[in-house]
């Protein structure tokens, strides 16, 4: 008898061991934005998914939502502060815990999305409060304001990078004189390595993990340059000055439209792919395969993604582009070339995610959701709906988990079966 019970704790702290090292992040797993569920409707009924249940009385916020711990983490601006919110999984708050101080100008919702590991959750506030806290208890296990800490310098709308996790190490991008991207230990949230300074203020990019040549390598970009960084000692192994590239359309925007980037990169085969909005190019680099050359294959005047993030499929780029703050179309182009597939009207820009051949789009003006088929011949809409509920620019990028979709407008978080 002693000897079962002895197996069945034994199995149980292996396999929830097992769970632990799951990470659940901003936009999916690998922060690709392309999902992996199986058995996902193909079609919506014509009035939309079935709406399972919502919550609009959450503290506002742009952020997207992770899923773990039978938990739906996200962040919301409380009384000038970012709070990290935890919800069971119908919606009902399971307690609220303040980050930080939030940013307080233009845009002020939060917008970090927590990072999930175990019993973990790592999240940072608009104004650069880097904090972790017990996944389900709330209680925070520690915190630094790498804001301070690290003398940073922030752009126009504060800090709103989502946390990334490499082995033992929390990454941060405080920017400035001092440095430019950390590691923090995820334990105790003591510094493990600052790299050099690129003398760079912050974008709003939430960094990308590659794994390539038995290295891990930190993809992301400040206000000017691509930076590929060791993960292991925070050496900048290359960079590249992407706010210089040359673009007349941009710089008749406002002179800072070159240095406003929001979205995380796109990587494959030794291929980077970055895009930002305001008439900015998109560009296509090659990474040398000792890391420390960044070669620029092509720019793209098309798909300048304001924030809405872009995914690859089956060798091709989707998302959204800026005509202006109010109005953008959706586009494909060619993962190879950079040529142009199709750039078509439908609502307005906004944010995108992808699973099994179809993107799930999410217009950022008046909260229509479409399901499209991934396809570069045309913006093939199979289904539309608009979600009812919500107040505010739509900025929250979708999230699937379980066959639920889960769509966020400001403080109201709604979950459809799409399965």
């Amino acid at each position: 008898m002693k000897n079962r019970i002895f197996l069945t704790v034994t199995l149980f702290a292996l396999l929830f061991n097992g769970f632990s090292q799951e990470i659940s992040e901003w936009r999916g797993a690998g922060r690709t934005g392309v999902y992996n569920e199986q058995g996902l409707l193909k079609m919506w009924p014509e009035k939309g998914p079935e709406l399972l249940w919502s919550n609009d009385s959450l503290p506002s916020g742009y952020s997207s939502m992770s899923i773990a711990n039978n938990t739906i983490y996200l962040t919301g601006l409380k009384a000038g502060i970012d709070m990290l919110i935890a919800l069971d999984m119908s919606g009902i708050v399971k307690w609220q815990t303040p980050i930080g101080k939030a940013w307080l100008d233009s845009f002020s919702d939060s917008r970090s999305t927590p990072t999930v590991e175990g019993d973990r959750v790592y999240v940072s506030s608009g104004m650069g409060m880097v904090a972790c806290f017990d996944a389900i208890s709330g209680q925070e296990i520690w915190k630094v304001n790498g804001y301070e800490k690290f003398d940073g310098r922030y752009g126009s709308w504060g800090y709103s990078e989502s946390l990334l996790l490499v082995d033992d190490k929390v990454i941060f991008t405080p920017c400035g004189e001092k440095t430019t991207i950390v590691a923090l230990d995820k334990k105790t949230g003591s510094t493990i390595w600052q790299s050099l300074s690129m003398k760079d203020t912050v974008a709003y990019v939430s960094p990308l993990l590659v794994q390539e040549g038995g290295k891990k390598l930190i993809v992301t970009v400040t206000g000017t340059y691509l930076l590929v960084v060791n993960a292991e000692n925070g050496e900048i192994l290359s960079s590249s000055n992407y706010g210089g590239l040359k673009n007349e359309k941009a710089y008749k925007v406002w002179p800072g439209a070159s240095y406003t980037n929001t979205n995380t990169p796109i990587y494959k085969d030794h291929k980077i792919y970055i895009t930002g909005g305001y008439d900015h190019v998109g560009a296509m680099y090659s990474l040398s395969t000792d890391f420390k050359t960044l070669t620029l294959d092509w720019t793209d005047e098309t798909l300048d993604v304001h924030h809405g993030g872009a995914v690859l499929i089956d060798g091709y780029i989707y998302g959204s582009n800026w005509i202006n703050n109010r109005i953008g179309k959706w586009c494909c182009i060619d993962w190879k070339t950079g040529k142009t597939m199709y750039e078509k009207e439908w609502k307005t820009k906004g944010s995108i995610i992808a699973n099994d051949g179809m993107l799930y789009c999410y217009e950022e003006k008046t909260g229509f959701v479409a399901l499209v088929k991934a396809t570069p011949e045309d913006f093939a809409i199979v289904s539309s709906f608009q979600v009812p509920l919500g107040k505010g620019p739509c900025w929250s990028h979708p999230t699937i988990k379980d066959g639920i979709l889960y769509i966020r407008r400001g403080g109201a978080l709604m979950a459809y079966k799409i399965k």
